[in-house]
């Protein structure tokens, strides 16, 4: 499934909405689109990675370099990654928590709660 990103905003946050795979290939493009944020002066992103079937170490690298980038900005980033379901971003999740480094981000599990500046991020 080729890699698909688009960019909107709700509530001063810049959402990049990823679905499909997150490799070698196509993860650049996921990196090109958070720098872009950064660059147009936004400083919470949400990345909502609910659509993506597959996410290999690169992917992951992307996602680690966004924080790095957000927190040398002194911005935030906020993932949305459903906790379960075979297709709704679960892979992610594993893959992140496989790696030991699913506690360095805010997880959310759907767009409203990562907006919401009161909402509390799942725990690792």
């Amino acid at each position: 499934m080729a890699l698909k990103v688009t960019q909107a905003e709700r509530d001063g946050w810049a959402i990049v909405s990823v679905s499909g795979e997150m490799d070698l290939v196509t993860s650049p493009a996921v990196r090109q689109h958070v720098h872009d944020a950064v660059a147009d002066g936004r400083r919470d992103i949400v990345l909502d990675l609910a659509d993506v079937q597959f996410c290999d170490s690169s992917g992951v690298g992307v996602l680690i370099a966004a924080r790095r980038l957000m927190r040398s900005c002194a911005g935030r980033l906020r993932l949305i990654l459903p906790a379960d379901g075979g297709s709704d971003g679960s892979h992610v999740n594993r893959v992140l928590s496989a790696l030991g480094v699913r506690r360095l981000f805010e997880v959310f599990p759907d767009l409203v709660a990562a907006t919401d500046d009161t909402a509390s991020p799942l725990s690792a």
